[in-house]
């Protein structure tokens, strides 16, 4: 079983053929669910991607979705939560820092975040760098919040250590477009093993990217099934 907690549907703003690509990509490598935001959602118009979204979500039961909050449109995204939570299809929160201008330290992801936190979702936020350090603090200070570190910070995974073992809502999930040697390793070594996740950022990039960098730490036993699909489906109670 391996389930994929950072996917996406839908074409991106250059050339890929991959608005139909998800279930395609996910039988060539065995992905068993993925969670998915909608590229429009978080590149353009939160509001209009959800709602898409919502209509491919309809009927299958491989994809389940985030709501792409913007945290610049909150009222746009309390809206969307009441529309499209009742739907049983959507099990989390996207929020992009980069492409909304809003940085994890800014007042408008701090109050998108404990929009968040009071629907009892789990949030999948971009973090870069030392970003995933605010992120931790951020989640500290927010009751009940539950935030998986997109990318755990890139190239700042060692501040992603010391996020997630200052924060034991903080979440770490590894999909990046490189693969420094033993970095999944050096993170599975210092945080909790129930905190880490499977994403691929599919379909921007390749899964293979994502189970080559896994496939590289050696996980055996218990590990390597709570990072494929163990910790995510208690997360999202999938």
């Amino acid at each position: 079983m391996i389930i994929d907690v950072h996917a996406h549907w839908g074409p991106w703003f250059f050339t890929m053929d991959v608005a139909e690509a998800n279930l395609a990509t996910m039988d060539r490598y065995g992905i068993d669910r993925a969670i998915v935001s909608a590229t429009e959602a978080v590149i353009y118009d939160a509001g209009a991607g959800n709602r898409a979204l919502a209509e491919r979500l309809d009927g299958q039961d491989r994809l389940l979705g985030y709501v792409t909050v913007n945290p610049r449109r909150l009222d746009q995204a309390a809206r969307d939560l009441d529309e499209l939570l009742p739907t049983g299809r959507f099990v989390g929160v996207k929020i992009h820092t980069d492409y909304t201008a809003s940085p994890v330290t800014s007042p408008q992801t701090r109050d998108a975040l404990a929009l968040v936190a009071s629907r009892g979702l789990p949030a999948l936020v971009h973090t870069w760098g030392t970003s995933v350090l605010d992120l931790a603090r951020l989640c500290l200070d927010t009751p009940g919040l539950r935030v998986i570190a997109g990318h755990m910070g890139a190239d700042g995974f060692r501040h992603a250590i010391e996020a997630a073992n200052a924060c034991d809502r903080l979440y770490l999930e590894p999909c990046w477009s490189h693969a420094p040697a033993g970095r999944i390793a050096e993170v599975v070594a210092a945080v909790d093993g129930r905190r880490l996740l499977f994403g691929t950022d599919a379909t921007l990039i390749d899964p293979s990217s994502a189970f080559g960098a896994v496939a590289a730490a050696g996980l055996t036993g218990e590990a390597a099934e709570r990072v494929a699909w163990r910790n995510a489906a208690e997360l999202f109670q999938i």
